[in-house]
């Protein structure tokens, strides 16, 4: 009987204890996650010869995050950050012919850039008119 009695008590308590109406602590909201001091910005950059990305293989790809400060496998991460802060994230804006004097030879290099610029998707592709063209563009972001 003794144990019986012992039985029910560790049976009852245990009942109460799971059945019993969540109060205090338990039923705080949960946290909201906190809010980064940066938006995120990480761009991957490929670079490929052919005339579309589509039918491309990648010949080289590095990576780009300028949040909260450059940094990635970009041999010049900080003036491409620098340069796309300038431009409002827009690589459009930075395909821009230098002064080198290039061959007209074409064999077309096409390079994208995918990610997120300051929360914002980022999805852009271009197509040089060779190698030399691509690195005469005036942007260190396409120099890798």
């Amino acid at each position: 009987m003794r144990n019986t009695a012992r039985w029910a008590a560790t049976l009852g308590l245990t009942a109460a204890t799971l059945c019993a109406p969540l109060t205090g602590p338990a039923l705080a909201a949960p946290a909201a996650a906190p809010a980064s001091l940066y938006a995120p910005s990480a761009l991957v950059l490929t670079m490929g010869h052919g005339e579309s990305a589509a039918t491309v293989n990648a010949a080289r790809a590095v990576t780009l995050s300028c949040a909260p400060g450059p940094s990635g496998t970009h041999p010049a991460a900080a003036p491409a950050c620098a340069e796309l802060r300038a431009a409002g994230g827009d690589p459009a804006a930075l395909a821009v012919p230098g002064g080198a004097v290039c061959t007209k030879r074409y064999d077309p290099v096409v390079v994208t850039v995918d990610g997120v610029w300051q929360g914002r998707r980022v999805a852009y592709e271009h197509v040089f008119a060779n190698e030399c063209v691509r690195n005469a563009a005036e942007s260190s972001l396409f120099t890798f």
